[in-house]
């Protein structure tokens, strides 16, 4: 199998089912991860990281031993092994319901001895059944998912580069399944008002402030394409009116705030794709952390 091309095509409207479908295997790891690994701030505890060959919970306390759940977008495949030698495997396939995705997941880690509950529903994704009843979506579009994979991996290069700038706290990159969104945050050290009516998990996640950077494949209620982000919380007055690199990025109001917003189009169709989108994460970092009034000693060059 050939592998794809460094930043291709991920037109969201020609893997829209699929992305469905993917979106939920990973949202039912994520809660095993969820369930199993013990809290981080941030809710860092939760999310996905990149592996050579796909996603993975990395490793999760199960009693005395470890598990892990590897999603593999090479071969299409889910490897859950456990740290004494235990090992099942789920074929990855056109036809794979998330609700039998969900049975086949829980049968292998009850054949390995991992005991886990998870809340079987999905998180923030309408009116979709809980996991075990959803037949629905099961499309699996191999060549898409790789494809896709191969961005994150691209995305993860950049924000690696990114991230080597800071001397501050800053988050790993990686995933989050709720809005399938790969992440990376940096923090200024002081804590942010939070809104007395805050849900929980918005008061844990933004309990300081914070400037995130990420991209995200596209959905309806978003952006109906692929895009790359960037926001400042709490938003500083005039964050909005600061200019962005390169041209075809803008600021998006989406009624609770402004995002940072760049087409991936437009980075993967540009000749230095990378340093383009490095410049545009760097000139959103620069408007959100001179507007907020962060320490310039925290990111060096």
């Amino acid at each position: 199998m050939d592998a794809p091309a460094a930043w291709p095509p991920l037109p969201y409207g020609d893997w829209r089912a699929t992305k469905q479908t993917l979106h939920r295997y990973a949202q039912i790891a994520g809660k095993v991860r969820m369930a199993l690994v013990p809290r981080l701030n941030h809710w860092w505890h939760v999310t996905l990281l990149l592996s050579a060959r796909g996603l993975t919970t990395g490793p999760m306390p199960a009693g005395d031993r470890y598990a892990e759940i590897a999603f593999d977008f090479v071969e299409h495949r889910v490897d859950v092994t456990t740290s004494d030698g235990g090992q099942r495997r789920i074929v990855l396939e056109d036809g794979l319901s998330c609700a039998s995705f969900h049975d086949e997941l829980f049968a292998a880690l009850d054949a390995l001895g991992v005991a886990v509950e998870i809340r079987a529903e999905p998180f923030d994704l309408g009116d979709s059944p809980p996991f075990a009843q959803d037949t629905a979506n099961a499309s699996y579009d191999a060549d898409a998912v790789r494809r896709y994979w191969t961005v994150l991996a691209c995305t993860e290069r950049v924000l690696g580069r990114l991230r080597s700038g800071w001397d501050g706290k800053a988050s790993p990159v990686h995933l989050f399944w709720h809005s399938f969104d790969l992440a990376h945050a940096r923090f200024s050290g002081r804590p942010a008002p939070v809104a007395p009516d805050a849900d929980a998990v918005t008061r844990e996640a933004y309990s300081h402030e914070v400037i995130a950077f990420g991209f995200w494949p596209g959905d309806e209620r978003r952006t109906p394409f692929p895009a790359f982000y960037s926001y400042t919380t709490p938003e500083p007055d005039g964050l909005a009116g600061r200019g962005l690199e390169p041209a075809q990025a803008a600021w998006q109001d989406t009624g609770n705030g402004h995002l940072a917003v760049l087409p991936y189009d437009a980075v993967r169709t540009a000749t230095d794709p990378d340093g383009v989108l490095l410049a545009f994460f760097q000139s959103a970092y620069r408007a959100g952390a001179d507007a907020a009034g962060w320490d310039p000693a925290l990111e060096h060059r």
